[in-house]
């Protein structure tokens, strides 16, 4: 078995809350370990932990407690750059992201320019041949505002894969989406997944989960309540508490 890509250990994260006594805990005693080629997803109600646990992964957030392990390495630790830590780390947003004064291609081009010191020439022809390969060649010169909702995300996954990362990290980015847009995007996921790209996302496209996921997390109040393949915690849950959560999301 290959040794863990990222592993995380007894997480723990909170944050103060403002005119309350005692600190509003977010991750309590987290613990995940993600494989090479592994696709993991994160599911749970609004405010689990989800998109925190993505953030804190992607050392946007510090931890209060425990450790973060990334190709072997420490990453959790005060000393390290994150900026280094990112270069091999691609992170796609609900929101996009985008820079809106650059143009498709130019979004694309920043960080393989500036942070992994990539030929302009060499950095143009990738970003085009992965905006050919996800449909959006014709789009390469406009800016994100021009684009759809749809489009808009995929250059995002496009963006992050520029960089060839060793993991990519996913934060509910169909949610902003109108449900026709929905479809694209998870397409590209898919395709991803089927070549072997190392995922953790938060979704809530059960559906998806089931048939793309290798491991399923269900995250509730803070903590991994459950977890293991799709079969079993989206087909045959233990848990009382996840039975319910997936009542009311495919009813």
């Amino acid at each position: 078995m290959a040794d863990p890509l990222l592993e995380a250990r007894n997480l723990r994260k909170s944050y103060p809350r403002h005119g309350e006594a005692g600190p509003r805990v977010v991750l309590d005693d987290v613990s995940l370990s993600v494989s090479p080629g592994d696709v993991v997803c994160l599911i749970g109600s609004s405010g689990s932990g989800k998109s925190t646990l993505l953030r804190c992964l992607d050392l946007l957030e510090p931890i209060d407690d425990g450790v973060i392990e990334f190709r072997g390495r420490e990453i959790s630790d005060p000393l390290v750059r994150p900026q280094e830590v990112r270069r091999d780390i691609g992170m796609v947003f609900q929101a996009y992201n985008l820079f809106p004064h650059l143009s498709v291609l130019d979004n694309c081009t920043l960080a393989p320019r500036k942070v992994h010191g990539m030929a302009p020439t060499d950095a143009r022809a990738k970003a085009t041949e992965l905006l050919e390969r996800f449909g959006l060649g014709e789009h390469v010169a406009k800016h994100p505002d021009q684009l759809s909702g749809g489009q808009q995300q995929r250059v995002a996954l496009v963006r992050a894969l520029c960089t060839d990362p060793a993991l990519l990290l996913l934060d509910e980015i169909t949610a902003a989406l109108d449900p026709e847009l929905v479809g694209e995007v998870l397409e590209i996921v898919r395709s991803l997944a089927e070549s072997g790209t190392t995922m953790v996302l938060a979704t809530h496209e059960m559906a998806f989960a089931r048939d793309v996921a290798s491991h399923v997390c269900f995250l509730d109040g803070g903590r991994i309540l459950e977890e293991g393949p799709p079969s079993q915690v989206l087909g045959e849950p233990t848990e009382a508490r996840t039975r319910e959560f997936l009542r009311r999301v495919l009813a």
